[in-house]
């Protein structure tokens, strides 16, 4: 184990250290998933699963020291194997290997300031987890909520907490697939026209509805000066009660 006066500092060594261990552990969980399992006898003692720096992994007892000089990985992995569907149990052990990647990285960026953390945390999460790895589940995206404001292909407009319009541009293709796979049934509110990426849609902050821009009269421009997009259903009943 390495000492603290070796240890990683930056964001991009410990962006490095964080990538070598989880390439240790995915080889355990996939390539030489036959081998961690004999090794994760239930009859033997507590058990931890390590990735180490040089990219290989080791099934082991927990350090001795205490504390010890880094996080410690989930400990007692092998007590569960025989109770579990294989599958399950190795899912198990994926999901507690992310946070123990997590943790070691965020204790050798202790020192690191907000922005260099966040930065971290941003590297870290652009590769797929060791869990989404292991089950091959692709990441979720996030669904279109009352807060999204208004959407078109390219690009997608958010509302901050206080209002203000952000806007954020994609990559053509890469915006049209996930609006697509986000927005695959969405109708629209007003002529029930199924969901298409290549249209301009907005949605109603009040019944959370979608509709085409052409439908409610609304252009992406437009949309950028509005704060709380009302739909012409909503605006109605307002005004009668």
């Amino acid at each position: 184990m390495a000492s603290i006066s070796s240890s990683p500092r930056s964001v991009e060594e410990i962006f490095k250290d964080y990538s070598a261990r989880r390439v240790g552990i995915l080889r355990a969980l996939t390539d030489d998933v036959d081998e961690f399992y004999n090794l994760c006898d239930p009859e033997k003692e507590n058990l931890c699963l390590y990735g180490h720096p040089n990219e290989t992994w080791e099934v082991n007892l927990p350090a001795e020291e205490v504390p010890p000089e880094l996080p410690e990985p989930a400990l007692g992995i092998n007590f569960a194997r025989d109770g579990m569907n294989r599958r399950d149990w190795l899912s198990l052990v994926a999901v507690h290997s992310d946070c123990w990647l997590l943790s070691v990285a965020f204790y050798f960026g202790a020192r690191l300031n907000r922005n260099e953390r966040k930065r971290l945390f941003s590297l870290i999460n652009e590769v797929p987890t060791v869990f989404e790895v292991v089950t091959e589940r692709k990441p979720i995206k996030d669904k279109p909520s009352a807060d999204s404001g208004s959407r078109s292909r390219g690009s997608s407009i958010k509302r901050s907490s206080d209002g203000q319009v952000k806007s954020t541009p994609k990559p053509e293709d890469e915006s049209y697939q996930e609006d697509e796979e986000e927005h695959g049934e969405t109708l629209c509110g007003s002529c029930g026209g199924n969901y298409s990426a290549d249209e301009f849609w907005i949605g109603c902050d009040i019944c959370e509805k979608w509709y085409h821009g052409k439908c409610v009269k609304i252009t992406p421009a437009k949309a950028e000066s509005i704060k709380q997009y009302k739909c012409p259903s909503c605006t109605l009943k307002r005004s009668r009660q």
